[in-house]
């Protein structure tokens, strides 16, 4: 069986990157925009990585522009306001869709491993966070408005 660590995706410079390089760790995966009503959860995300990293613990953080056209900047634009506005240090990939035909396979399978509300696999709006384990599975879907200081004691589980 393959888990999501079998993946290539997009770096933000747009060269591949395999996620196993993250294998074994628990990963907190995230669709993120810079001109959304939640984007001020960057910053509770990097609290929560910088709390969990040196445990085996790390966001992944993928742009979309597909709700409401909230990330319409390019790579090195989405990296600026990133690391400026919030200090951002964990990675931020390239800009991706999460729906639709051209939905990046990572999120294909993050969606049916954690369906949404009624089984609905679509993502609903920017920030919607996939919890996974260290084996690569994914373990649970979270709401763009739950907001990341709510997920440490599901993460302290998996560490």
């Amino acid at each position: 069986m393959t888990t999501i660590t079998d993946l290539s995706i997009r770096g933000a410079d747009g060269a591949p990157v395999a996620l196993d390089r993250w294998a074994g760790q628990v990963l907190l995966i995230v669709n993120t925009a810079s001109q959304c009503g939640f984007t001020p959860q960057y910053e509770g995300l990097e609290a929560l990585y910088r709390r969990y990293a040196e445990r085996g613990f790390a966001v992944l953080a993928f742009p979309c522009n597909q709700f409401g056209s909230q990330e319409p900047g390019d790579a090195a634009e989405i990296a600026s306001f990133c690391s400026l506005t919030y200090d951002v240090t964990f990675p931020v990939f390239a800009k991706i869709d999460v729906n639709g035909a051209a939905a990046d396979p990572l999120f294909d399978r993050l969606k049916a491993a954690a369906p949404g509300l009624l089984g609905s696999q679509a993502i609903k709006w920017n920030f919607t966070k996939f919890l996974v384990n260290r084996s690569g599975k994914v373990v649970r879907r979270y709401a763009p408005t739950t907001k990341p200081e709510a997920l440490a004691a599901d993460i302290e589980a998996l560490l």
